[in-house]
């Protein structure tokens, strides 16, 4: 049924309409209710009409060779969606889902061209819209390729984090047992040769400093011994991506394989029947 005029009003791409080109819109453009959970439209299928979200959610989904999902977009109230499909007469690039009990407001190509011809402003909405779109493409594009396991984890490494990565390294070095070899000679030396002995055997404040020092480093190797786990189910992730993009390489190399070789039996075969009839 159509929608009414003051629906309009409270959306974006018609704002700059009038009352009465409101009005003569309102009576061409379609609501649309589509419950939780259904599926507006699969991608691939034919396209004639763009939607308005006025109440609801709408998640446009696609998925890769692999199999997996990638959310593109999360329509909410006032977005715009399937408006590639109805402008260029094609395909849906994108299966639609609703989120949550969602009512749209349905536009034609005819519906369109009245809107554009009333206010030719409002097409710069329609570019906006597609130009966020394109946007979140190339953002999901370069979040997709394949990662380096060391720069994903130093974007989420905290401050203290990074301090304990460095103590727990200094800790396995040569340089922090020298450290700690001089250290323990000259204070065991002055205590006892050069009888300055202000900690007197047996070396109380050196058992319990040396104590405090095992804690500390403890916790710090721990800390750091946590995010190798992390960076290790990192790097099992981009070995499994690597993986699946390398199967998939290889499927196609078998496809255009195969495709050679039927085209190559396809001219072996003319040109036998060539040379029988000479």
């Amino acid at each position: 049924m159509p929608c009414e005029p003051g629906f309009l009003a409270n959306i974006t791409m018609f704002e700059l309409l009038d009352e009465d080109d409101r009005i003569a819109l309102a009576e061409v453009v379609d609501e649309l209710k589509v419950p939780a959970g259904q599926t507006l439209f699969q991608a691939g299928d034919p396209g004639d009409s763009l939607f308005i979200v006025r109440v609801g959610q709408i998640e446009l989904f696609i998925k890769d060779t692999a199999g997996q999902k990638i959310v593109l977009h999360t329509a909410e109230a006032g977005d715009m969606f399937g408006e590639l499909a109805m402008l260029d007469s094609g395909a849906r690039s994108a299966t639609a889902v609703a989120l949550a009990n969602t009512e749209l407001l349905v536009l034609d190509r005819d519906d369109l061209v009245l809107l554009f011809q009333r206010k030719p402003a409002a097409a710069l909405h329609m570019l906006a819209s597609l130009t966020s779109l394109t946007r979140k493409a190339d953002e999901l594009l370069r979040t997709r390729v394949s990662r380096n396991v060391n720069e994903e984890m130093e974007v989420h490494s905290t401050p203290l984090q990074k301090v304990a990565d460095w103590i727990a390294w200094f800790s396995g070095s040569m340089a922090f047992l020298g450290i700690n070899g001089a250290w323990f000679i000259i204070w065991i030396g002055l205590n006892t040769v050069f009888g300055i002995r202000f900690d007197p055997f047996p070396f109380g404040l050196l058992t319990m400093i040396v104590s405090l020092e095992a804690i500390f480093l403890s916790c710090f190797v721990l800390v750091s011994q946590n995010r190798q786990a992390e960076k290790d189910r990192v790097r099992a992730d981009i070995e499994y991506e690597v993986n699946i993009k390398a199967e998939l390489e290889i499927a196609h190399l078998h496809e255009k394989t195969d495709r050679m070789y039927e085209n190559m039996m396809a001219r072996f075969e003319k040109l036998e029947k060539g040379l029988a009839t000479k």
